[in-house]
C-alpha cells in the first residue's frame, strides 16, 4: 500500500498530477487547493496517498497534508459524500477552515463545495459532529473554533461565551476546547448563558 510518494513534478492535468518517481510516473488526483500547493513542473515535491481499489479501477488520491488526508478518509464516511465530492469540498475549505464548520454546525460554509447540496451538507456537519480528526495532538474542534474566532466568523453567542470565559481567568486556549466540546454536543444555537453554564463544568472536569 503506498502512503506516500516523493518525486519530481512531471505534468498536471485538471484534478490531478503525474508524479515521476525514478521513471515511474504516478497519476494523483488532487483537491484544487493541494494541486496549487505543489511545485513547478520538474521540482521535487511529497503527497501523501490513499489509495481505492474496485474491480475495475485503481487510483490514487493525493494530499500536501496528514490532516487533508484524515478529512477526506472521514469525509467518504458519510453516505452521499465519495471521492470527488470530498475532493470538491476540500479545494474550497482547509482542514482547519472544515474544522470549524463541523466544530459550528455551519452548513452554509460547507455548502460552498460543488455538488454539497442543503441537504447533503446537513448530513456532513450533523454525522461528523464529535469525530473531527485531531491534528498535530489538538482537537480539530478546538482548532476550528480558535480559527472561526481569530478570522471573525464564530456565531456571536460562541465568541461571547468564549469572551466570558477568559474573563474568568481561563486561557483562550482553555476556554475554546471546552466550547467546542459544547458546541459539538448542544449545537450552535445554544444560549450564551448555557454555553458558559456548561463551559464551566467541561472545566472543572
Amino acid at each position: 500500500m503506498i502512503g506516500k510518494l516523493k518525486g519530481l513534478v512531471d505534468s498536471f492535468g485538471d484534478d490531478w498530477v503525474l508524479i515521476d518517481c525514478g521513471g515511474v510516473c504516478y497519476e494523483v488526483h488532487c483537491s484544487t487547493r493541494t494541486l496549487q500547493s505543489l511545485p513547478r513542473v520538474g521540482e521535487a515535491t511529497v503527497v501523501f496517498i490513499e489509495t481505492i481499489l474496485r474491480e475495475d479501477l485503481i487510483r490514487l488520491f493525493g494530499f500536501a497534508s496528514e490532516a487533508e488526508k484524515s478529512w477526506f478518509l472521514l469525509l467518504t464516511t458519510v453516505q452521499g459524500v465519495g471521492a470527488r465530492v470530498a475532493l470538491a469540498i476540500l479545494s474550497v475549505l482547509s482542514p482547519s477552515e472544515l474544522s470549524s464548520a463541523i466544530a459550528l454546525q455551519d452548513k452554509a460554509m460547507v455548502g460552498r463545495a460543488n455538488g454539497v447540496g442543503p441537504k447533503l451538507a446537513v448530513r456532513i456537519v450533523t454525522e461528523l459532529k464529535g469525530k473531527v480528526p485531531a491534528i498535530g495532538g489538538i482537537d480539530a474542534g478546538t482548532l476550528g473554533l480558535q480559527t472561526a474566532l481569530g478570522e471573525g466568523v464564530a456565531r456571536s453567542n460562541v465568541a461571547d461565551a468564549v469572551s466570558a470565559l477568559t474573563n474568568l481567568g481561563y486561557s483562550s486556549a482553555q476556554a475554546s476546547a471546552a466550547l467546542a466540546r459544547v458546541v459539538a454536543k448542544e449545537g450552535e444555537d445554544t444560549a450564551t448563558e448555557k454555553l458558559i453554564r456548561l463551559g464551566l463544568r467541561e472545566l472543572s472536569q
